[in-house]
């Protein structure tokens, strides 16, 4: 076999090992699901008609604000989940089953291949259960055309590659699982700090600037103007920038700490 077919044959092994564990330990899975979820009910049913009347110009509309959250409500997901890819990969290296794989005749980076590949998967599928939710409470996108449901797809699926990424190189760095959980906090956190609940300009002067010059915001209104018909204006290159830039950051930051002696 080619050295291309052995990567691929070992890349496939490990991400079916990968989804594997994800089926049969799904605790922490549902555990990062659960939060999107409950924000995106509290902030519909308890603050939704406050929200609603702050940001918008026609008074209070709990649907409006629900068409407003979801897009945000979808990134902090796929934050969430790359959490587990972290701990997961915290724990793969201090379990010594990395130690293992060294020593057998596999392709080197097919351990890390599968670890991307099975959580860019479980994203896909942790944003299919919180938008059904959201679909459930009335969210609607009605307007979008089949190109851009196309571009959705494929604009989530570069988020969720992109922070898996850096999850992985945030749990190959860490001495545990608790500590890998802790280090990934951000991925989750950045979004809350982001326009996904107000609109940036709603926010203090002082604090916009956090909110516009982070990867997150462009990707929101990129996929805010995608579902709904807003305007993207430049945020939908920034967002394939920010994309482009965390995976790239995240594979050779990874791809460093993983080919490092162990101690």
């Amino acid at each position: 076999m080619s050295s291309f077919a052995l990567a691929v044959r070992d890349s496939s092994t490990m991400l079916r090992r990968n989804l594997l564990h994800a089926r049969r330990y799904p605790s922490l899975t549902l555990n990062l699901l659960l939060t999107p979820v409950m924000l995106l009910l509290l902030f519909v049913y308890i603050f939704g008609d406050v929200m609603s009347a702050g940001i918008g110009e026609e008074g209070a509309d709990r649907s409006e604000y629900l068409a407003y959250l979801v897009p945000g409500i979808l990134m902090l997901t796929i934050g969430g989940t790359t959490i587990g890819s972290a701990v997961s990969v915290s724990t793969d290296m201090t379990e010594g089953i990395i130690a293992r794989f060294r020593t057998m005749a596999i392709h080197r980076g097919s351990v890390l291949i599968g670890h991307v590949v099975g959580s860019v998967l479980q994203c896909v599928m942790s944003v299919v259960l919180v938008g059904a939710v959201a679909v459930a409470i009335g969210f609607r996108a009605t307007d979008a055309t089949a190109l851009e449901w196309i571009l959705t797809v494929g604009l989530l699926t570069l988020v969720a590659l992109a922070l898996t990424w850096i999850a992985v190189g945030m749990g190959l760095s860490s001495p545990n699982a608790e500590a890998a959980s802790n280090n990934a906090l951000p991925l989750m956190v950045l979004p809350l700090l982001s326009s996904a609940f107000v609109p940036v300009d709603a926010m203090p002067g002082w604090f916009q600037p956090i909110a516009e010059y982070q990867p997150f915001t462009p990707a929101i209104e990129t996929l805010r103007g995608l579902l709904l018909g807003t305007e993207i204006g430049n945020n939908g290159w920034l967002a394939v920038v920010w994309c482009l830039g965390l995976a790239a950051l995240g594979y050779f930051w990874s791809k460093s700490l993983f080919n490092r002696d162990p101690k």
